[in-house]
């Protein structure tokens, strides 16, 4: 039996073992006892070594649990403390019931501290903030272990604590999969599960911005099921018309870089694209740490020649881009914009987007003239570098005579 199999605690039990235990170890420094973190290790069970984790944003409601640290690494966690014990971190994301496979809906406290766990301490550094205590969660068991979770803004629930915006579609927030179990498909079933949950609704979301390894995960799901095609779109809260780009029009037109292996490692997979294109087009992932340290929020994402950097004050405490693209961001202005009430008459066919800009391209090329055209081929092109050259000798005499 592991921690999520046995009988369900509520918050307030949760916090009150831990608040208990906390106190027997101040009261007795001296008893000290260990923990076995491997065959090789362990550390010292101290108050020194344990704090206590808050399980959902704003403390809201208090739910807390004891993590153990090793004395040298206080970042690091080694064991929790649940059902009156220490509990190795993989045996807290085991389960004994055969009932638990696939993906399940998140019911318990004790699968809401597997969320926890898979979210902020299994992957570090951890991009996830922490999730309220009634999200709409799933968690995919697979060979009795949880490998990884998603979660989803429902339609007409608030954006927000502090705002009446209220999503206008069901948005897919965040997706997670233990990064020793990435590569056999875990994120495409989720997906795939996402989509299917909401088979009614005529358009769904997924939060901005995708990561690379995401972005391919929509490539192969889009390329397996054409109908979501002109369904899915990647949105900023609350999800109005200006506030969406349509994912398989942004992956043709090279807007993502498509990451194979992992998130934290982005990687180009459009590689045929020339410099220039790329310098446009491709989608760069933000260093957080960096973010960190500037003290203003900068958003830096090359996306169009059109697009700007801008910055957000402090006080707003978020970043985003200009609105002058439609569907390229959430500013702080847009919870208040008036959201169209349906969607654009008709999405740009991709095929017909490409040839646009194909034919474009082709209206700047020079034709050659006429008489030029009489001139045998071999003569004419060796005209054609005599030409080059003189016209470069005299742009090289004009620089030379500027300076």
């Amino acid at each position: 039996m592991y921690p999520v199999d046995l009988p369900s605690v509520d918050h307030n039990d949760l916090t009150s073992a831990s608040e208990q235990y906390m106190s027997s170890l101040e009261s007795s420094p001296c008893d000290n006892e260990w923990f076995q973190s491997s065959q090789t290790s362990k550390v010292a069970i101290t108050a020194t070594n344990v704090s206590q984790l808050q399980l959902f944003e704003d403390g809201q409601p208090a739910c807390a649990v004891l993590a153990l640290h090793p004395s040298d690494d206080q970042t690091q966690v080694v064991s929790l403390y649940l059902h009156g014990k220490w509990w190795l971190l993989d045996d807290v994301l085991r389960t004994s019931s055969k009932s638990r496979s696939g993906l399940v809906s998140v019911q318990s406290v004790m699968e809401r501290v597997i969320v926890f766990l898979l979210s902020q301490i299994m992957e570090r550094p951890s991009l996830f903030s922490l999730h309220p205590p009634k999200e709409s969660c799933k968690v995919l068991w697979k060979d009795n272990q949880a490998v990884g979770f998603y979660t989803v803004k429902h339609k007409g629930s608030l954006c927000d604590g502090w705002s009446s915006c209220c999503y206008l579609l069901p948005v897919l927030d965040t997706v997670l999969v233990r990064r020793s179990c990435r590569r056999r498909g875990f994120g495409l079933q989720m997906l795939e599960d996402f989509c299917s949950s909401f088979s009614t609704e005529e358009f769904l979301g997924v939060s901005s911005p995708l990561s690379p390894s995401m972005a391919a995960v929509f490539k192969r799901f889009l390329q397996k099921h054409q109908q979501y095609r002109e369904r899915l779109y990647e949105v900023e809260a609350p999800g109005g018309w200006t506030q969406r780009r349509n994912i398989w029009l942004n992956i043709l037109l090279g807007r993502y870089c498509l990451g194979t292996d992992k998130e934290s490692s982005p990687i180009s997979g459009e590689t045929q694209r020339n410099a220039l294109k790329d310098s446009f087009h491709k989608t760069c992932i933000l260093d957080l740490g960096t973010l960190g340290s500037t003290g203003v929020n900068t958003a830096v994402v090359l996306d169009s020649a059109e697009q700007q950097f801008k910055s957000c004050e402090p006080s707003q405490g978020r970043w985003s881009l200009s609105s002058e693209l439609p569907g390229t961001g959430c500013s702080p202005a847009a919870q208040t914009i008036h959201v169209q009430s349906g969607p654009p008459t008709r999405l740009l066919n991709t095929a017909q987007a490409l040839k646009s800009k194909a034919s474009k391209s082709t209206k700047h090329h020079r034709q050659e003239p006429e008489d030029m055209q009489k001139i045998p081929k071999r003569a004419r092109s060796e005209l054609k570098h005599v030409h080059t050259k003189t016209a470069f000798s005299s742009r090289a005499r004009r620089e030379c005579s500027d300076t």
